[in-house]
């Protein structure tokens, strides 16, 4: 057996085997099959065309030999497809396996790329940093875009690439396929029930409207202003609503969280309360946030909705469970739709536009407003 004698960083002899086995390449593993190396290229990237007996023994053979199969990287160079789609979050990665609407959103798209055969990478957008590297070196064949604000560079990153692209839950963009709701038309229906049941002293808790954090209440001119499409459209349902019927939405409660946890909508409500005691619904622009304000009135022994009325928006597990009242969007169909507009090989012509329906769920956590003397005092 020859050795290669070699020093190590210590100056001591190491010996290593010669004749080590190298691994198998494709034409190695077609040398043992006595086959072509089209035919074990087939076995991976087009079963189709070899018989069920061929390629299996082409499988076995390479995994006897340790052949790990076709370099993906340099197929991809080959076909200049990665076979893959990318999706464009705003948030940390971990948030697509935490908040409840983006797993559904991501379970409907992961679907859809399934059935494409195409796989999912995503690429996460810290909404607090400017380095858009990962959209740049992302290797997808298309992008999906999710509730990203209008002036996120990662958005114009995305745009900048030479590959198909959605947006979901954006104002249309001119030049690319868009999916989402009427978030305006969504949330003026839970202001007309809120008005038809009698109440004018409301607050409001809204997810992030900016890029910048702002924990705190929210001036007009950054509602109005806001650079993320659904919370901007969802304020402006819930102000001309309430403006219709007299209300001075100037004198209206509007409290901002950056993050998007129960915790921050306890935190939320708490501020709000605190601001103004004597309000008779908290309207939320998200489920997460509504039950988030539901445990702080709970914990200052204000009952839902005998002395507070709840409403949130989304309807996701939990919120349906206690009986929320909220807006029912489908957000796994929105997810479904986004991956299918993606890989519709099929040249439209135009953008296309998906709106999917919502539904007003009218629960258990909304009720007529008490007057002052019976929510302090009791009947």
């Amino acid at each position: 057996m020859l050795h290669l004698v070699v020093l190590d960083r210590y100056g001591h002899f190491m010996a290593r085997s010669m004749n080590a086995r190298r691994p198998a390449t494709l034409a190695s593993l077609a040398a043992e099959l006595g086959v072509s190396r089209t035919t074990v290229s087939n076995a991976y990237n087009r079963p189709d065309q070899l018989s069920p007996e061929l390629r299996r023994r082409v499988l076995e053979t390479a995994r006897r030999l340790g052949y790990p199969g076709p370099d993906p990287v340099a197929r991809s160079l080959r076909t200049r497809k990665a076979g893959a789609v990318g999706l464009l979050l705003t948030e940390n990665l971990s948030y697509a396996f935490r908040d409840p609407a983006a797993v559904s959103f991501l379970e409907g798209l992961a679907l859809a790329c399934e059935t494409a055969g195409q796989g999912l990478l995503l690429v996460p957008a810290n909404p607090e940093r400017e380095d858009v590297a990962a959209v740049q070196r992302a290797g997808v064949d298309g992008f999906v875009v999710y509730s990203v604000p209008d002036d996120d560079p990662h958005l114009a990153a995305v745009l900048e690439r030479p590959v198909p692209t959605v947006v979901c839950d954006q104002p249309e963009l001119e030049l690319f396929d868009s999916v989402g709701i009427d978030d305006h038309a969504a949330m003026t229906e839970v202001a007309a029930h809120l008005i038809a049941l009698g109440h004018r002293r409301i607050g409001v808790i809204c997810m992030r409207l900016s890029r910048d954090r702002n924990d705190d209440v929210v001036p007009q001119a950054r509602q109005s202003g806001a650079h993320f499409h659904v919370q901007r459209s969802r304020l402006a349902g819930l102000a001309e609503a309430f403006s219709s019927v007299g209300v001075d939405w100037s004198g209206v409660s509007v409290v901002e969280r950056f993050d998007h946890d129960i915790d921050n909508g306890a935190a939320a409500a708490a501020q709000l309360l605190d601001r103004d005691p004597q309000i008779t619904a908290v309207v939320c622009t998200s489920d997460i946030l509504a039950l988030g304000a539901i445990q702080e009135a709970t914990r200052r022994g204000l009952r839902v909705p005998h002395d507070l009325t709840v409403t949130g928006f989304d309807c996701v597990a939990e919120a349906e469970r206690i009986g929320l009242t909220t807006v029912r969007q489908p957000v796994r169909e929105k997810g479904l739709a986004a991956g299918r507009l993606l890989t519709d090989p099929t040249d439209h012509g135009r953008p296309r536009r998906v709106t999917l329906p919502t539904e007003l769920i009218i629960g258990t956590t909304s009720a007529a407003p008490r007057t002052a003397q019976e929510r302090w005092f009791g009947p």
